[in-house]
């Protein structure tokens, strides 16, 4: 899987350049704020359809203009495949090889791409949010079942609150279990994708930890909910946990039970990362569970994605960013820094300076 080509169109701080990528090493470099991390989150972006970096697409939209474009060619297993977003201010238009999309999730799939940045680290050291929108992005990329039943979970469970926050108690017992049933169903396959997705996070961030420490420190995962068993199953156990937390939810006004709440907990060394780890064993920890997702998907779509790392290299020491760079070789990245040197290692590579959202040639 890999980008020949972007064109960005009145996005961010870019009024027009075309990018053309290798199929390997391609850095981005040049001083601080001249548009590297835009590009980047451009290709982030129609893999994904969303940003990293905001929650309202019209930010991505330049000073002064109507409408923001970016387009890409790639190429994946099936061929030759053109990718667009028109991004206004209130809608967005997508398209795959011309053809508008009726849904978000036919974007998923086509392109897809594992985003690195030191704002990872929020993975390891915020709360729990971080850590299942990481995992819920990572998935729907290579389920757009699971991103539809994600839009569908979150539709019922803003329904489920508000009908909770009614004083009406009898049309809350009327109206609730039929809610109830619906929230399972979709929340037993969010369950079942994330036990599978976490399955593999866990072996391959192990030894890609143990690879980047040169084996002096472990790093382990574990949820803290174990889902057994098939859809039906976890549905039933779900139904019966919000049946007995009915009279908490009521009186918190919101729901308590289900994969909304769910975490993941890090250990490095044995100890909570959390609570623990320095800076730089968070950032070992975090670009390891990175590489670990890079895996993940080869083993599940059959093909590598496209790998950002944003502004990754001056916060590795030499000796990992060495090691990276080896790691990562054979697949198409995307490296963003100010100094070009730093991402080489004697690699050839793509080398594309950015000034003021230009290319400098």
């Amino acid at each position: 899987m890999q980008i020949k080509t972007l064109t960005l169109r009145n996005f961010r701080n870019y009024r027009e350049e075309t990018f053309s990528f290798s199929e390997g090493l391609n850095v981005l470099f040049g001083k601080n704020g001249q548009g590297k991390t835009n590009c980047a989150e451009a290709v982030f972006y129609l893999c994904t359809g969303a940003s990293l970096r905001i929650r309202h697409d019209k930010q991505l939209i330049r000073i002064g203009e109507e409408k923001a474009e970016i387009s890409a060619e790639a190429v994946n297993r099936y061929g030759i495949v053109t990718i667009k977003a028109e991004i206004y201010e209130n809608r967005r238009a997508l398209y795959v090889n011309g053809n508008r999309l009726v849904k978000s999730a036919d974007l998923m799939g086509h392109i897809n791409s594992v985003f690195f940045s030191p704002g990872e680290l929020r993975l390891i050291q915020d709360g729990p949010d971080e850590r299942r929108r990481f995992i819920n992005i990572s998935v729907s990329q290579t389920s757009p079942a699971y991103y539809t039943a994600l839009l569908r979970y979150g539709r019922i469970l803003d329904q489920r609150n508000a009908l909770l926050k009614n004083p009406d108690y009898s049309t809350v017992a009327e109206t609730l279990p039929v809610w109830d049933e619906q929230l399972c169903r979709y929340a037993a396959q969010i369950a079942v994708k994330r036990r599978e997705f976490l399955s593999r996070l866990t072996a391959y961030a192990s030894e890609i930890h143990a690879y980047l420490t040169d084996g002096k420190e472990t790093l382990s995962l574990s949820p803290d909910r174990n889902y057994e068993g098939d859809e039906a199953e976890i549905a039933a156990r779900l139904l019966k946990q919000l049946k007995n937390s009915y009279e908490k939810d009521r009186r918190l006004g919101f729901t308590t039970v289900g994969p909304h709440r769910d975490d993941v907990n890090f250990c490095i060394a044995g100890k909570e990362a959390r609570g623990y780890a320095s800076q730089g064993q968070t950032r070992t920890a975090a670009l390891a569970l990175k590489l670990a997702e890079v895996e993940i998907f080869k083993e599940v779509s059959g093909e590598y994605p496209v790998l950002i790392l944003d502004d990754v290299m001056s916060e590795l020491d030499a000796p990992r960013r060495k090691k990276l760079v080896a790691r990562i070789d054979g697949l198409q990245t995307i490296v963003t820094c100010t100094h070009a040197e730093r991402a080489l290692y004697g690699k050839q590579a793509e080398k594309i300076r950015v000034e003021g959202g230009k290319i400098v040639r």
